[in-house]
Order: C-alpha cells, then sequence, then structure tokens
C-alpha cells in the first residue's frame, strides 16, 4: 500500500471482545505493578501475536487498579464495536500466586450446560480465559509471589448490546459474552456469529434434545416453528450462512436429527456442497440450477433462460408455465439432502423444509432412515 492510502474498506481487521478484555486486564495489572497507568500495553493473542492496544482510562492505588481498552471490530458488522472492555485488579492478602477471575457488569452469566463453561460462571469462554489469565500472570511480575489477584472485568452496557445477540436463546444471561479463539475479527467473518451458532448445536446436545433445527434466520425459523410445534424454542437455531460451522457442531456432537429450513435460493446454494450462503462468498451456480431443472423434465427454451437468469424463484417461474415448479423443488431438496450428508454422519436422521419468502411450503422430505 502507498504511503497516503487508507486500507481499502471492508478489508480492515478488528479485534475480538477476548482480546480487549486481555489488554485491559494486562493494563491494570501493569498499573497496580509501576503505579502508573500506562498508555498503551502489549498483549499476547492466543494466536501467538503481539499487538499493542491503547490504554483509554484508568486509574490506580496501592492495591487495586481499573483500566478501559474500547473494542475496534475493524470493517467487521459487530454490535461490540466500541464497547468499553474493563478490567479492575485488586491485591489480596491470599492465597498468594492465586488469580481469581470474575464476571462484572455486561458480562453474561451462564445458565445451561454445553456452552464449555460451568454453569453459573461468566460467559468467558475457554480460549479468551486461558489467554486472559496468562497476559496476567506475564504482566504481575513479583506481586504474584506475595499476594493473590482477583481479576473483575465488565462490559459497561453489555446487557443492552447482548439484547442483539443469541445470548439469551443460548442460556446467557445478564451481558455479553467474552469470545475468540485467535484474538482477531476479520471483516464480514461475523466469528461471533459462528461461534454462537457452534455454542448453540452443543448446547441443545448438552440438554439431550433429539433434534436440532438449523434455519438462515429470523422468517425461517417462524416458518418451521409454524409446522415443527412440537420442537421447543432451544432447538431453533438459526444458522444464517455458516452452514459448514452448524454441521460440523452436528457431526461432533452426535446430534441424532437435524432438520435444515431455508429458502430456495440458499438451499440451491447449499446443494453446491458450500459452507458459507452469503452472496459475497459465492455465486449462485445457474448451471445446475438448470440441470436440476433438466432432470424433472424442463425443454431446451426453458433452460437457456434459466441459464441466463439470477435466481432460483425466476427458474421456478419459468418451470411453472409448464407445470414442473412442484417436482422442481422436490428435485432440489433432494440434491441439497445429498450435499448435506456430505458433512454428516450418514447415521444422521436428516429432513429438509424449503419455503418461500412468504413462509409456503414448497417442499418437504425426510431423508430415508438409516
Amino acid at each position: 500500500m502507498k504511503r497516503g492510502e487508507s486500507p481499502q474498506r471492508g478489508k480492515r481487521t478488528g479485534f475480538t471482545t477476548g482480546a480487549c478484555a486481555a489488554a485491559a486486564a494486562r493494563a491494570a495489572i501493569t498499573s497496580l505493578r509501576n503505579g502508573t497507568v500506562p498508555q498503551q500495553v502489549a498483549v499476547l493473542l492466543p494466536n501467538g501475536a503481539v499487538v499493542t492496544f491503547a490504554v483509554a482510562e484508568g486509574s490506580c492505588t496501592p492495591t487495586t487498579a481499573r483500566c478501559v481498552v474500547i473494542k475496534d471490530a475493524g470493517d467487521d458488522p459487530d454490535c461490540t464495536h466500541g464497547a468499553r472492555l474493563t478490567a479492575v485488579v485488586q491485591r489480596l492478602p491470599d492465597p498468594i500466586g492465586a488469580v481469581m477471575l470474575r464476571g462484572g457488569e455486561g458480562v453474561g452469566v451462564v445458565t445451561r450446560p454445553g456452552l464449555g463453561t460451568p454453569v453459573g460462571e461468566p460467559a468467558i469462554n475457554p480460549t479468551p480465559r486461558a489467554n486472559i489469565l496468562e497476559n496476567i500472570r506475564a504482566a504481575a511480575g513479583t506481586i504474584l509471589e506475595q499476594a493473590g489477584l482477583e481479576v473483575t472485568l465488565s462490559i459497561p452496557g453489555g446487557e443492552e448490546l447482548a439484547r442483539r445477540t443469541l445470548n439469551a436463546r443460548l442460556g446467557i444471561t445478564g451481558g455479553l459474552s467474552i469470545l475468540g479463539t485467535t484474538g482477531i475479527v476479520y471483516p464480514y467473518s461475523t466469528a461471533a456469529y459462528k461461534e454462537a451458532v457452534r455454542q448453540s448445536v452443543h448446547a441443545a446436545a448438552a440438554m439431550g434434545l433429539p433434534a436440532v433445527v438449523l434455519t438462515t434466520g429470523r422468517r425461517t425459523e417462524r416458518f418451521a416453528r409454524g409446522i415443527l410445534v412440537d420442537l421447543p424454542e432451544s432447538a431453533f437455531i438459526q444458522m444464517g450462512d455458516f452452514v459448514g460451522a452448524a454441521l460440523e457442531s452436528v457431526a461432533a456432537t452426535g446430534m441424532p436429527q437435524v432438520i435444515v429450513a431455508a429458502m430456495a435460493g440458499k438451499l440451491a446454494k447449499i446443494g453446491q456442497g458450500v459452507a458459507n450462503t452469503h452472496a459475497h462468498k459465492v455465486p449462485l451456480d445457474m448451471e445446475r440450477v438448470a440441470y436440476l431443472a433438466a432432470t424433472v423434465g424442463a425443454g431446451a427454451a426453458e433452460l437457456e433462460q434459466i441459464r441466463t437468469g439470477i435466481t432460483v424463484r425466476h427458474a421456478a417461474d419459468i418451470l411453472a408455465k409448464k407445470g414442473l415448479t412442484p417436482v422442481f423443488y422436490q428435485r432440489l431438496v433432494s440434491d441439497v439432502i445429498t450435499a448435506l450428508y456430505q458433512r454428516l454422519p450418514p447415521s444422521t436422521r436428516l429432513e429438509v423444509l424449503a419455503f418461500d419468502a412468504e413462509g409456503l411450503l414448497l417442499a418437504h422430505i425426510k431423508a430415508p432412515t438409516p
């Protein structure tokens, strides 16, 4: 990049809540050790990189210190961008050498098993927890030879921000989760959302649910819940575009049954075998849509129109003139089932529901029981 140029919009990376919490904690420990608040602090991230964070504010006394690091999510559309990750460190007379990590205002509490953190503990995931403790011990110097430390992490306003996440459905109450497997947020990767999808599947398995319903959004969940009325809310998981992550978690937990509910366009992409169905990641393969149409009897003229189109809905409208739309959707869903079994154990019971934008059920197929 030439001097004076700014990074291309949409490309700038950011930092996870876990990395920012580690930075705030390390800054607070440094303040306690040195008696002055640093302007910046170097932090070891879970991926092994060392990154310098600015300290937005802080204070210290001989026994306590408080520091704030403001989260920069880069160009990722993360609701926690700008959140004030705050750490308060207090020196304790005993137990010498111990570090106790607490959750304060705006940090959620785990209320269900299966999330990787014990019930009743603050929602600090295992990787960031280990990284925060590693940074605390690295910065403590001789303090831990003489005393113990209590470190309380908080996110002012976190309870309000958590309403824009999946935490309530996961069973995390009162605030946000502190997340991050690498410390880095990549633009539009929505790493936190992907992690929430994984946690949702693991939580459903820990609860002993017989099935999970993977939907691509709020509307498809609403449509699916209107049909699958016997399943509890916790069985419904909005996987968004993260098909691969959701199915990997299903396979890892041994969930016995999976129901996928989506609209036809997303299903066509799933049938292509992609792990992420976002439009920026992979285009819809209209040649493949035309192939499916050909297998149900579409003629040359219809196939040419489908190939030059851009949506499955347009293809269905073309096929409607020959009465082929119902059988086309059945063929599409069958294709999706074949693709899904590439990522699932063959023993998994699988069914797929296809909806239109108004909630009309276009096709519903249950794979043969293994």
